[in-house]
């Protein structure tokens, strides 16, 4: 296509919308603030694991990004965070052997995150205060295989 045809098709695609500024400038703004997550127990899936510096003490820290897969609350997320210190190692080891991630050497740990990823989980969240902790409970294995005999069994003859 040439030139002249490009401009041509911009200018088509140009709106004049002076004629709603006023009515633009009077409509209400609807608020969409979501509420938290209530506490309990969800299953969820592992969508992001990333090594990043808490803000608080500048540790690093194991960033878990967790979606709930429902039936309350589906597509809603929560965040775990794991600071790496000596202190916390125990925990971190543990939400790891959960997740079926058995490192050799904490250094591993990086060129591992990718095995976190599309893990089901149970976990369990608590809110204490103006603190809200996200405990890994157990790793959920869906057995693909019962499930399509499941439906199979399920289905009309």
């Amino acid at each position: 296509m040439d030139s002249e045809h490009y401009e041509h098709s911009a200018e088509v695609e140009e709106f004049d919308l002076t004629q709603l500024d006023d009515e633009y400038e009077e409509a209400p703004v609807e608020e969409r603030e979501f509420d938290d997550v209530p506490d309990g127990k969800y299953q969820v899936k592992v969508e992001k694991a990333e090594i990043t510096r808490s803000q608080t003490s500048g540790n690093p820290m194991l960033k878990w990004t967790l979606k709930i897969l429902g039936p309350k609350f589906a597509g809603r997320y929560l965040w775990r965070n794991n600071v790496i210190t000596r202190d916390n190692l125990k925990w971190l080891k543990t939400d790891l052997h959960t997740c079926g991630v058995v490192l050799g050497k904490l250094s591993e740990l990086q060129s591992r995150l990718g095995d976190l990823l599309d893990i089901t989980l149970e976990v369990t969240k608590r809110t204490k205060g103006e603190n809200e902790s996200i405990y890994i409970n157990r790793r959920i294995v869906i057995d693909e295989s019962a499930r399509d005999v499941e439906d199979s069994a399920l289905a009309p003859f």
